[in-house]
């Protein structure tokens, strides 16, 4: 399994979570094929770390640079630039 992982700080969780949870049916539609885990920083709430299972690398490469993606961070209150890394399972 191909697996991404983005860490960034977004201006208020509730409005990141709600477009996040909103923007599912784009991100399945893509290949993911779920969220596993949505961390919240202890010292800074409003830093979020996700980890997101997807179907192949290529699918999950072309959804993390998809402009429609950056225009959902920006609605979503993301600041400044996203770390992103693409993991594979050894499992």
């Amino acid at each position: 399994m191909v697996y991404i992982n983005v860490r960034h700080t977004c201006t208020d969780y509730a409005t990141w979570r709600t477009i996040f949870d909103g923007d599912e049916t784009r991100r399945h539609a893509a290949g993911a094929t779920g969220v596993k885990h949505v961390f919240r920083d202890v010292d800074d709430p409003n830093t979020v770390t996700v980890i997101i299972e997807w179907d192949n690398e290529d699918n999950a490469r072309k959804f993390m640079n998809d402009p429609a993606l950056k225009e959902k961070m920006q609605e979503s209150g993301v600041i400044g630039m996203p770390a992103v890394r693409t993991l594979l399972s050894q499992a």
